[in-house]
């Protein structure tokens, strides 16, 4: 029977088999807890360890291969997320701050090492590895919009900083400790890293630009492109005596223009968050000896120092750069909380650190270290987001911001563009596709239309065919014809002019994009698509696709009576950012042409200060009187502890409610805030929720 089990568990199949079971059910339980996913992971792979049951084992080739996978996709993806385009606009400052975090952490764990009599080489390895920071909780100042903020701008850029010289200190290390190492093999080492450094992030660059032109849309060849691109730079990193995963963050920076926001992008990064990165964290559990772990606790001393350390030594480096560059409270405590995080760089590095054993056997980190490490990344990812959504509520942007954004400007109107606007009238695309639904989506995009001096374009996207004569493509033609009819007909009952469009397109969501560009639209209005499924999460819904490729705008609705009818407008406020007074701005049009009533409803925390939320209501009164349009709007502030709940509640006297669209990437694939997800599935009254383009 022993024989048999242990047959069965050797078994690469099987092995695989419980790693998809376990990533499929273990981080769901654990985010119900509160907890990160990540961290259901790792005591998923302790418990089916070899001090547990038995079930995974270390050295398997199956686990060795899809941890080493999800190694170098964590380091790919964690260069991939740098905001390059953010870097350059606060490239001097990103630079002061990185060095600061950077120094400051580095100094403190060396000082570590040599307390608890670490060899330098040893010590200078646990400084890199508190150097770095991983950006975890970036999808919380995306979903509050406070991105474009200096502070989190310049703390994003920070990372790119952080990250490359802690790898550099981690391959100066790792080759110290292997061998024989005099000034003239670091010479040979640094001289063979900056021109491998230099042909991946300018080669790679240039030949993925150039790939990406030549393939236009054929996302499969463009998607093994990518990949081929990762595991090159991670082949060439070994060639010149690099660790890998130097290459595979290399490779994520160079590949970053490349991508852009491209739906590619967002295929690569969930294979990668939906397999490869949790075998890594699953493998990492294996390789905790509980003995040893709890032997680590017990002499609780090097795991509290390191943790104190890192702390300590990230709040210093953020506390300097307010000095320097004169930021407020609020930007200091998000500015630390982002760079807290020791996940993805911290992670991989301890791992190849404890992996490193030189001639004598000896390992460059000790078992403690890496315990410690782990309890580091623990507390650190907990801490984190937890401070970073604690404060960065509190971060404003510029009026400046408000006033340049296309989502927040889009509706107004200037005496002094009358030529353009005769040239280029604001025009709304409606693609349309199920007759029942479609007339109150026109009604809609003929309400805002008019209102604007404008004009509507029905758009009826039809499957291509390989033969333009084939039968189904005809009928497929003949009943495009007979929805934009209809939708004609509707919209002459506003004295709108309309412009129907069909287009033939192997791609619905790029049909869209396309012809919205080709009519140089000024929004796109949609209907409500509740696809789920499985095909919906791997290749992404129309809305999804739409969502990333178009240039303007885009409302997606869910109508349950006609916009003629529509009197009480509810928008949910949760902070001052460039979408939401979108999102405002186009309730406001739509009330305006029904002489409607807007509510902005601002749910705040029951232990918010009174006068934090008085400042908030005046500057959204400011931003609401400065409005051309003459529309009755209210702001109602309630204090409860679940926002959602609330705003359901008080939505049930309401006809529609808009709603802003923030999209962000979960080990899920895409999504909105949880706030907006249950919304959207709760809410009683019709819904829209706007985006901005690439949202």
């Amino acid at each position: 029977m022993d024989i048999a089990l242990k047959s069965l568990t050797d078994s690469p199949i099987v092995a695989f088999t419980i790693l998809l079971t376990v990533i499929f059910t273990v981080p769901p339980i654990f985010e119900r807890l509160r907890l990160p996913g990540l961290v259901g992971l790792l005591v998923a792979g302790i418990l089916l360890g070899q001090n547990g049951l038995k079930l995974l084992n270390p050295e398997s080739e199956t686990i060795k291969l899809l941890s080493e996978i999800g190694k170098l996709y964590l380091m790919f993806v964690a260069g991939l997320e740098i905001d390059l385009e953010q870097f350059r606009k606060t490239r001097n400052r990103s630079i002061g701050f990185g060095t600061l975090t950077f120094i400051v952490p580095l100094i403190a764990g060396i000082a570590t090492g040599r307390l608890f009599n670490f060899g330098w080489n040893a010590s200078f390895l646990i400084g890199s590895l508190l150097a770095s920071h991983t950006l975890l909780a970036y999808p919380i100042v995306s979903r509050l919009g406070v991105v474009a903020n200096e502070a989190v701008t310049v703390t994003i850029g920070a990372t790119i900083f952080t990250d490359t010289g802690a790898l550099l200190v981690l391959a100066i290390c790792v080759g110290i400790h292997g061998g024989e190492f005099s000034a003239m093999s670091l010479a040979i080492l640094l001289g063979g890293l900056a021109i491998y450094t230099a042909v991946v992030l300018f080669g790679f660059d240039w030949a993925g630009k150039e790939f990406f032109r030549r393939s236009g849309d054929e996302q499969s060849n463009q998607f093994l492109f990518i990949l081929l691109a990762l595991f090159l730079a991670s082949v060439g990193a070994q060639v010149i005596g690099v660790e890998k995963i130097v290459g595979a963050f290399l490779a994520g920076l160079a590949v970053n223009d490349v991508l852009g926001r491209s739906p590619v992008r967002e295929k690569i990064e969930f294979i990668g968050s939906v397999l490869f990165i949790p075998c890594f964290f699953v493998d990492m559990g294996l390789l905790i000896n509980i003995p040893a772990f709890i032997k680590t606790l017990s002499s609780i001393w090097l795991t509290l120092v390191i943790v104190v350390a890192l702390i300590g030594s990230k709040f210093i480096a953020a506390f300097l750069a307010k000095l320097l560059y004169r930021y407020n409270t609020a930007e200091l405590l998000t500015m630390w909380s982002l760079s807290l995080p020791q996940v993805a760089a911290t992670l991989a590095a301890t791992l190849v650190a404890y992996q490193t054993v030189n001639p004598a056997g000896e390992r460059l980190i000790s078992e403690a270290v890496l315990n410690s490490v782990i309890v580091l990344m623990l507390v650190t990812a907990i801490m984190g987001p937890i401070i970073t959504a604690r404060f960065a509520p509190s971060l404003q942007l510029s009026q400046t911001d408000f006033e340049t954004d296309s989502l927040t400007t889009w509706w107004q109107s200037n005496e002094d563009e009358e030529v353009d606007k005769n040239q280029y009238p604001f025009t709304v695309v409606v693609p349309i596709y199920n007759p029942q639904t479609q007339r109150y989506l026109i009604e809609m995009a003929a309400l805002l239309a008019s209102h604007e001096s404008g004009k509507i374009v029905p758009l009826a996207i039809t499957r291509a065919h390989i033969q333009m004569d084939d039968p189904q493509l005809v009928t497929a033609l003949n009943q495009s014809r007979e929805r934009l009819n209809l939708a004609k007909e509707i919209s002459q009952e506003f004295e709108v002019e309309v412009s129907p469009a069909i287009r033939i397109d192997d791609d619905a969501a790029l049909g869209i994009s396309r012809t919205s560009r080709e009519q140089n639209a000024s929004l796109v209005v949609m209907g409500w698509s509740q696809t789920t499924g499985l095909r919906a999460r791997l290749f992404g819904s129309v809305i999804d696709s739409v969502f990333w490729s178009s240039h303007c705008p885009v409302a997606v609705t869910r109508l349950l009576s006609s916009p003629k009818t529509i009197q009480r407008i509810l928008v949910p406020v949760g902070d001052l950012t460039r979408q939401t007074i979108g999102a405002l701005r186009f309730a406001q049009i739509l009330a305006d042409v029904n002489q409607a009533e807007v509510v902005l409803l601002h749910v705040c925390d029951r232990k918010t200060p009174p006068n934090r939320v008085e400042n908030f209501v005046s500057q959204l009164s400011d931003i609401t009187s400065k409005s051309q349009l003459q529309v009755n709007t209210n702001i109602q502030t309630i204090r409860g502890d679940d926002i959602a709940r609330t705003i359901i509640r008080e939505a049930q006297a309401f006809d529609l409610a808009v709603l802003r669209s923030v999209r962000y990437r979960t080990a899920g694939g895409l999504a909105v805030s949880e706030v907006t997800t249950q919304l959207l599935r709760e809410l009683k009254c019709s819904i829209v929720l706007l985006g901005e383009p690439h949202s």
